[in-house]
């Protein structure tokens, strides 16, 4: 424990700095409440493994893939990679987040942090290391880790996986991805950009099986130019070592790569603190809360990843403020979503929020889809990024109820769709607002327009609408 570290018994304490507990820890702080994070880590798997490392990557090989493709010719030049270069630059990025999130910077904020091992020793008191520390109420917010597949040979191979892959110094040559979610065609599109040759494997059919099924085979399409070599519908059978590489069993054929990464997605982490202890309850692997995140012990909150939710970072950040208002605060506000806006970071991103076209037309009737390609869009064109597209999905009264995005700033795009979406506003409210031209953000009014015009002079609308024409 630091010296100054306070009193033993305090309003309340986060297990957890990732972003549910500094995000709950902050909130706690600002309304005068007496917080201490309790974790092994400040920052959280976003700060050192996740979000910030895997981005910086993202736009190193973008950078990369632009001066492979440079010269008038459109003919692929050789680019070697720095790549000891490249991963210091990932570690600087990192180590310039989270100086903003340091034991000093958050006890500037009025948040003390103690830092080591953390378990319950009962409903009301945890240990951090050996020091029993006590609190009026909890916020349990540890996050998530790698799963892993149970595939035959996989404790005899070395492999990699979001938590390690950013320990790296040496290029693979060759490397095999497992997974083609988010992380698996994010690591795969970048690797294979630095110049790595990239086998991306997954037993479903198609790459990003959760999103969109056309912005998913753009995605898919993408990779594909990029060199990535894709094994879909094909299950991983076996793993085993093979002299310097590993061997990669895929249904009857054999691949051999430098290294392994495993995108098999992830699973809640809290091990070690004794849940049982406090009287919270572990249910189908995730601690179980109601809708305003408490769990069975009504002193204890939980937010983020280790609910069994959506697992992005956002949405955990989002629930820390929750958790943390509903402990603290009279009144409760729900903390659960069935839908939030997301996206994935390849090139061209794709992002996403509220319901997709198949939710929305199997739960509404009279769904309208109003769909944009990105090459009319003139932004798009005098950036060369004309791949991709915007969809609006609005519900019988042009009410929007779903956003598709592909283009080189999805998600920057999305943000007013899902505000538009949570504040239920409607296509021809879109159309209204004026955009700033030219920019990607102008093609939701452009889409947006041409479908209130559409509405506006077909049908018996537009008979109207005509008939007033000729009587001005």
């Amino acid at each position: 424990m630091p010296d100054g570290y306070g009193p033993d018994r305090y309003d309340l304490i986060v297990i957890g700095g990732g972003s549910a507990g500094l995000t709950a820890a902050d909130f706690a702080a600002r309304i005068g409440a007496n917080v201490l994070i309790a974790t092994e880590e400040l920052g959280g798997d976003c700060t050192w493994t996740g979000c910030i490392p895997s981005k910086a990557l993202i736009r190193i090989a973008g950078l990369a893939n632009d001066q492979l493709h440079a010269g008038r010719s459109g003919i692929r030049s050789e680019v070697r990679v720095d790549f000891p270069r490249v991963m210091a630059e990932v570690r600087a990025v990192i180590a310039r987040v989270y100086s903003h999130e340091t034991p000093e910077v958050l006890a500037q904020r009025g948040i003390k942090v103690a830092i080591g091992p953390v378990r319950f020793a009962q409903g009301e008191t945890i240990e951090v290391g050996e020091r029993p520390v006590g609190a009026k109420h909890f916020i349990i917010s540890t996050g998530s880790e790698p799963a892993i597949p149970p595939i035959p040979g996989m404790a005899d191979v070395p492999h990699l996986t979001y938590e390690s892959i950013f320990d790296l110094n040496r290029l693979p040559a060759t490397m095999a991805v497992i997974g083609a979610g988010a992380t698996g065609v994010e690591l795969a599109q970048a690797f294979a950009r630095l110049g790595s040759t990239v086998t991306l494997i997954d037993q479903r059919s198609s790459v990003l099986p959760d999103a969109d099924p056309e912005a998913a085979a753009a995605i898919q399409r993408r990779l594909e130019s990029d060199g990535v070599e894709l094994r879909l519908s094909a299950a991983v059978t076996a793993v085993s070592p093979a002299e310097r590489h590993v061997a990669v069993q895929v249904g009857g054929s054999q691949l051999k790569a430098d290294a392994l990464l495993l995108a098999t997605g992830r699973r809640p982490t809290f091990a070690g603190l004794q849940l049982e202890r406090a009287g919270v309850e572990v249910r189908n692997g995730a601690v179980s809360v109601d809708k305003n995140l408490r769990t069975t012990n009504p002193r204890v909150y939980a937010a983020g990843d280790m609910t069994g939710g959506f697992q992005f970072t956002h949405y955990a950040g989002w629930q820390g403020y929750v958790a943390a208002r509903n402990a603290l605060l009279p009144g409760a506000e729900d903390g659960v979503r069935t839908t939030i806006p997301w996206a994935v970071f390849t090139d061209p991103e794709i992002a996403q929020a509220g319901l997709s076209e198949a939710q929305a037309r199997a739960q509404l009737i009279g769904v309208k889809v109003h769909r944009l390609e990105l090459e009319q869009v003139d932004r798009a064109q005098t950036e060369g990024e004309r791949a991709g597209f915007v969809k609006l999905i609005a519900d019988a009264k042009g009410k929007l109820v779903g956003a598709v995005v592909v283009s080189k700033v999805a998600g920057e795009t999305i943000n007013e769709l899902a505000l538009a979406i949570d504040r239920g506003l409607t296509v021809s409210d879109l159309a209204s607002t004026i955009h700033v031209y030219p920019t990607f953000g102008f093609a939701i009014q452009q889409l947006a327009a041409d479908a209130s015009l559409e509405a506006a002079t077909s049908g018996a609308r537009g008979r109207v609408t005509r008939s007033l024409r000729r009587l001005s």
